[in-house]
């Protein structure tokens, strides 16, 4: 049995989510359509050729053949549904970007949830104005198919930021982890800076640079003390890798104990926090040269207890669960595949 963490649904036309906007957002895109981000990045990843649903519409629009083409082809247990709005949080207007996420939830949780017991859903929020976004929370947290909290990487705040608490707060209340999914290429522009060194020219330097930008989330959660201020609370990091782990870790540790006073409310080293509290998934999954690198690295950062399976379903770079090293262990492998998600996202 298997539980992927990350399955793009969509909806086969903008106008889908009219019925579940207010005014005046419902008169503006009915009119003009969903507002977009163009930054000038020519994207040339896109989907699976095969995933194009027999009667039409975008990839992942169709329930059913989504249901057959990954759940019912790989014997999912469950698949979560995170959507393809993540470059709602490079909008500039908080109030707009929160009511087309608040749609986007309403569309899924009639459309797609009662499809199949196995979809689960996700709350997708736009962290622009917190307070706004820790209302969704509040409004949908007690859906019994509802799993997380699903907001963009894209951020001109680091996420250890305390104005990001509202949203902390009202996840822990709920029991609900936080998934922090990269955001889309056409809302780099957004972000203070997409990669260390700047703007990227293109989608590959920019995709290839994707795992700094969680560096940098992640660095700021655990230095910055978010578990310590709220203990429950619990942070998946997907579609960003997870190779580059063990240096942070390492880093952050050996940091920490020559600088432990700039960060005097942590009472446990940094990788001890992210054993805790923080999932990873394994989509993209790297390449490298000899497997046993790979198996190398994860045992360098137990990966058998923090990785969790994502398949990106539908684009380009969709991971099959045989992706996994052959040499590793049956234990790991189910712990990775499904344990871990199912302890994680507390799902029967």
């Amino acid at each position: 049995m298997i539980i992927d963490c990350d399955v793009h649904h969509a909806r086969r036309k903008e106008v889908d989510l009219a019925p579940y906007l207010p005014e005046p957002w419902r008169s503006e895109l009915l009119k003009y359509g969903e507002r977009k981000m163009d930054s000038g990045i020519l994207n040339e990843g896109g989907f699976r050729w095969d995933s194009i649903p027999p009667n039409g519409g975008p990839a992942g629009s169709d329930p059913d053949f989504l249901r057959e083409q990954l759940l019912d082809k790989y014997n999912y247990s469950y698949a979560l549904l995170t959507g393809s709005g993540y470059h709602i949080s490079a909008i500039p207007d908080p109030d707009y970007a929160q009511a087309i996420c608040s749609a986007y939830n309403d569309h899924s949780i009639e459309h797609w949830l009662p499809k199949d017991k196995r979809f689960k859903g996700v709350i997708m929020v736009a962290p622009q104005d917190p307070h706004l976004a820790a209302r969704e929370i509040e409004r949908l947290g007690d859906h019994p198919d509802m799993v997380m909290v699903a907001m963009s990487s894209t951020s001109r705040i680091p996420f250890g930021n305390r104005f990001y608490y509202p949203i902390y707060e009202a996840a822990q209340r709920k029991g609900l982890p936080i998934g922090v999914h990269t955001g889309q290429s056409n809302a780099m522009f957004a972000q203070a800076s997409p990669t260390p060194a700047g703007v990227a020219r293109n989608y590959l330097e920019w995709h290839s640079c994707v795992p700094q930008i969680y560096m940098g989330h992640l660095a700021s959660i655990i230095l910055e003390g978010v578990f310590e201020r709220f203990p429950r609370l619990k942070f998946v990091l997907i579609e960003g890798g997870f190779d580059w782990l063990p240096h942070l870790m390492w880093r952050m540790d050996g940091r920490f104990k020559g600088l432990r006073q700039q960060a005097p409310w942590l009472k446990r080293l940094p990788s001890e926090y992210i054993a805790d509290h923080v999932r990873l998934t394994t989509q993209p999954w790297p390449d490298p040269k000899k497997e046993e690198h790979l198996l190398h690295i994860f045992d360098m950062m137990d990966a058998e207890n923090i990785l969790m399976f994502a398949s990106d379903y539908p684009h380009w770079d969709f991971d099959e669960p045989s992706v996994l090293p052959k040499k590793l262990s049956e234990t790991a492998r189910k712990k990775i595949l499904h344990d871990n998600a199912a302890e994680f996202f507390n799902l029967k």
